[in-house]
């Protein structure tokens, strides 16, 4: 299988995260990205690094003055000698709160919901080459390939068009999403993370060319929280268009399986001209979140059945954390879906 990468994408690498009243370690380390290049590397897959082009492509999807205050922000926080390593905002705006602030920490705060994003010296480099590699699959899909893994880290479905959120800042399966639209047509977007795609689905939620389909844990007991529940269907144009699957904490393969039947029919339904899948593995009875109770196995035949499809696919990593089983999940999965 074509798979795209590039080593920027290591660049980002914050230790710790304040969560639920404290610091905890962060869970999305740099070493995901070196565990999933060294399988695809040893398995022998056609291991690519991507060209970091797509500014024009980026902005597609994302607001410029959020795209330039990622790339500027931790210059200007580097020069508060009164601030931590890390910018992090302590104050956000809620519903009640309208007015977009000029303060470093204000604005901090307008482009952020949660603490989960800390911004280092080098966050924009590898966020930009991770929205690289969506960008560089979506080409090859383009240019004819049928199948195409996007090894991206950061990852990006919690990213809203001027919003980061949840360890994602750009929102890579929606960038190259919208870039398909303009050589196929419709597009299936299809999230298998554990959490739900909010940034996604608010992305495409009034579009009708874009099928959004998401199985996660039930919003009332895992983040995002806000969002992904079964009554959103879309809206305007895009009513109908936005299928949620919300699934109880402890979920296993054969509800989760039953699930992705479910979107597969109507993806089937919705006949798209490509599909790009967020490809989330921490749904893995191995994985530290410990939300649902997915064996590799299932992993690998909802592969399976996604293939069976046949239609041109982007896969698009989303989350999937530290554990022994991360590099083997990932392995099975891709030889599965390349098998078809």
């Amino acid at each position: 299988m074509l798979v795209f990468h590039h080593k920027d994408q290591a660049l980002h690498d914050p230790e710790r995260v304040f969560r639920g009243g404290k610091f905890i370690p962060q869970v999305d380390r740099a070493e995901r990205y070196e565990i999933f290049l060294d399988i695809v590397t040893h398995a022998g897959h056609d291991v690519r690094s991507a060209e970091l082009s797509g500014l024009n492509e980026i902005l597609d999807i994302h607001d410029p003055a959020y795209v330039e205050f990622l790339k500027t922000v931790y210059s200007r926080w580097e020069k508060q000698a009164e601030f931590g390593p890390d910018a992090v905002p302590n104050v956000h705006p809620t519903h009640r709160m309208s007015r977009k602030p000029q303060n470093l920490l204000g604005e901090l705060g307008w482009y952020s919901n949660s603490t989960s994003c800390p911004i280092t010296r080098d966050t924009w480099k590898a966020v930009f080459a991770s929205a690289c590699v969506a960008l560089n699959g979506a080409r090859s899909l383009g240019e004819g390939a049928k199948q195409v893994y996007a090894l991206c880290r950061p990852p990006g479905h919690h990213a809203f068009p001027d919003m980061m959120s949840g360890v994602c800042f750009l929102n890579n399966a929606s960038i190259a999403a919208q870039q398909l639209t303009k050589r196929f047509g419709k597009v299936a977007v299809v999230d298998l993370d554990v959490h739900h795609g909010n940034g996604t689905q608010h992305i495409f939620y009034r579009r009708s060319d874009v099928l959004f389909c998401s199985i996660h844990a039930d919003p009332s007991e895992r983040a995002p929280f806000y969002a992904g529940y079964d009554d959103e269907i879309g809206a305007d144009a895009g009513e109908g268009f936005n299928l949620n699957m919300p699934l109880p904490v402890g979920t296993g393969d054969e509800v989760w399986l039953n699930a992705v039947i479910q979107v597969v029919q109507r993806i089937m339904a919705f006949n798209p001209g490509a599909i790009v899948i967020s490809l989330g593995f921490d749904g893995s009875i191995h994985d530290p979140m410990k939300t649902f109770q997915l064996t590799n196995n299932g992993f690998a035949k909802a592969a399976s059945l996604l293939a069976a499809l046949n239609v041109p696919t982007l896969l698009v990593q989303e989350g999937g954390y530290i554990n022994p089983q991360l590099g083997a999940c990932l392995q099975l999965f891709l030889a599965t879906f390349q098998g078809g």
